[in-house]
């Protein structure tokens, strides 16, 4: 695949049809906070809800066409220094480099449009060698691995926390 075919943007409305084909799929969501889409509607209600100051959410477009999502909740009050991404693509699309290239386009991006933020951060499964092989390769360390960190789906995670930290925040 030609990376230089991927692109970030936000989501318009005329890319429910294509959302809902990825993320109306469980191999995408199970690992994700991403609650599976069951329909058009919720897709486009998931666009609709997501358009807050708080977070900042770009689909990942080949070819101009949604097979993914990068987002990163920005930290406010005594947690604006922190930002905290994730994202999902498309099955078809995995282990082609797409996800890292993404990362790699977001995260000048993010600390240009939020010069607040220090420190930008990611938590994965433990088992998910995908996600964290996609960090890695995009210049995030790995901070922590967390024990029992949280629920997703009815089940308690352990995660190993990554980072990034905005040049000259050392």
């Amino acid at each position: 695949m030609d990376l230089s075919r991927i692109t970030l943007r936000p989501f318009k409305q005329s890319d429910a049809q294509d959302m809902l084909s990825w993320a109306g799929d469980d191999r995408v969501t199970e690992a994700d906070r991403l609650k599976t889409l069951k329909s058009k509607e919720e897709a486009l209600a998931f666009i609709e809800r997501n358009s807050t100051p708080h977070l900042w959410m770009r689909s990942i477009c080949v070819d101009d066409r949604s097979f993914g999502l990068l987002t990163v909740y920005v930290g406010s009050g005594d947690e604006r220094c922190r930002g905290d991404i994730g994202y999902a693509l498309a099955v078809e699309y995995w282990g082609k480099g797409i996800t890292t290239r993404a990362v790699e386009m977001a995260v000048p991006k993010v600390f240009e449009e939020f010069p607040q933020i220090l420190r930008l951060q990611a938590m994965t499964n433990v088992n998910n060698k995908g996600s964290r092989r996609v960090l890695e390769k995009a210049g995030f360390t790995k901070d922590a691995l967390m024990r029992k960190h949280y629920y997703l789906k009815g089940e308690i995670q352990d995660v190993v926390v990554y980072s990034i930290l905005a040049p000259d925040s050392d």
